[in-house]
């Protein structure tokens, strides 16, 4: 390839959720690439869960970049991504089933972690011990996705690039499943075997090997031959392993920073971060939540978030916790992410209160913060600080343009920029493509 570009570069956005995770931003995603060539996925692993809705149509993706649902696009898995082999091959069948072409358009970085059966039973039998001596579950999706991550960074990992060489392959892991016995005989599960381990690799090997590129160099090509690049997170940013409710996080950096990182591109590819954020503020899993509402109560504010906006992991099928939105969260969340414009989804969840509320500050040791503190405990003792805005009767479903909006759900958008100091470029109302309001394009701003 040569490295004179023939053409204007590419404009490239970043997409972030900014809350817990869960934000829409499979969704977002899909309707951006209307105007991309190629989406990047640059950290986390089949933990995360986007699900698209494409006329009437739901497609739930865990590895798979969110493109791939775009006819003609490039789908690029980058370095910072940790791959089980068996489910990646399982997500691309179901895919070819449905009738999109996958193998084509995808290519996976050669220098992603390998997700083996060592890595699931680690983090199975680690989160049962939590549990049985009470010291708290973190939550996990229970993929392996933290064991991935700690071999990697021990530097014992396997990578994709180590599946073309089967000659090597029975001795790595056969160390990985030593290493790993010895901590299951420890927490009192049972022990592995090597070779069902190997003979799972070596199969899957013939069907990802095609796939393997040097998806950095590809992407600065790209770019530079013209091409628009969307960098797709997983997660949120309140989950970051560096940023987010330690210990509760998950176990990569889910912030817009990594996007480079994780890809194997400079930064100055990246133009304008997206940052995707509910109407409200859900979570899953364990960890502080300052303005959670319970949701098993009906006519409750958090019943009607929880029951109205489906609210259930795309992954675990766990239902989520609901609250208010939290601004002062979301304030730190445009600092660290470096926030160019906002995309408010589940607009049309909040139809139908009377009153809505949102969370402006925190008391906490007799102090008022204006910001998400950075320790969790001291989170877990913050008490919200509220502004109550009129809701509204009107339905937002479907949506299109900002006139059609309700006057109360315009002003409570309108307050919410003013208290992040982001602006609002988008709204979702809606899971379908054609359910978004468009103020300001991300590849054209």
């Amino acid at each position: 390839m040569s490295d004179t570009p023939t053409t204007t570069p590419g404009r490239n956005v970043v997409v972030v959720g900014t809350q817990w995770g869960d934000e829409g931003k499979g969704k977002v995603v899909d309707w951006l690439t209307d105007h991309a060539q190629g989406v990047v996925r640059f950290q986390g692993g089949h933990n995360a869960g986007h699900t698209l809705v494409i006329k009437g149509h739901k497609t739930a993706l865990q590895l798979v970049p969110s493109g791939i649902m775009r006819e003609g696009v490039a789908c690029y898995v980058g370095n910072g991504v940790v791959v089980d082999p068996s489910h990646l091959i399982g997500e691309i069948a179901r895919l070819e089933a449905a009738g999109v072409d996958v193998r084509s358009r995808l290519f996976l970085s050669e220098s992603c972690p390998l997700i083996l059966p060592t890595h699931v039973a680690t983090d199975a039998a680690r989160e049962a011990r939590r549990e049985n001596v009470g010291s708290g579950k973190i939550g996990t999706t229970g993929k392996g996705i933290g064991p991935a991550y700690e071999d990697k960074v021990a530097r014992r990992a396997l990578r994709l690039q180590d599946l073309k060489h089967p000659d090597r392959l029975p001795a790595r892991v056969a160390e990985l499943v030593e290493r790993t016995n010895a901590e299951l005989a420890s927490l009192g599960a049972p022990p592995l075997q090597a070779a069902p381990i190997v003979d799972g690799a070596l199969r899957a090997a013939e069907q990802l090997l095609p796939m393997l590129a040097d998806v950095g160099y590809r992407l600065h090509h790209a770019h530079r031959a013209g091409a628009n690049l969307l960098f797709e997170g997983a997660q949120g940013t309140l989950l970051d392993i560096d940023h987010g409710t330690y210990p509760y996080v998950t176990s990569s950096n889910c912030v817009a920073g990594n996007a480079a990182a994780g890809s194997g591109v400079g930064p100055q590819m990246l133009h304008y971060v997206l940052g995707i954020t509910k109407a409200y503020t859900t979570r899953v899993g364990g960890g502080p939540f300052p303005t959670e509402l319970p949701i098993d109560q009906p006519g409750g504010v958090g019943h009607h978030l929880s029951t109205v906006g489906q609210e259930r992991g795309t992954v675990t099928g766990r239902a989520r916790r609901c609250g208010w939105l939290d601004a002062a969260a979301l304030k730190r969340s445009v600092i660290i992410n470096g926030i160019s414009g906002l995309c408010v989804t589940k607009l049309d969840v909040l139809d139908g209160l009377r009153e809505i509320q949102v969370c402006v500050g925190y008391r906490l040791d007799g102090r008022t913060l204006d910001i998400l503190p950075l320790d969790a405990d001291e989170i877990a003792a913050c008490e919200p600080v509220y502004e109550t805005l009129p809701g509204w009767a009107d339905s937002t479903a479907g949506l299109t343009s900002w006139e059609q909006l309700p006057a109360p759900a315009r002003r409570y958008l309108e307050r919410v920029q003013a208290l992040i100091g982001a602006p609002i470029d988008m709204v979702s109302t809606g899971p379908d493509r054609a359910h978004t309001i468009l103020l300001r394009h991300p590849f054209r701003a």
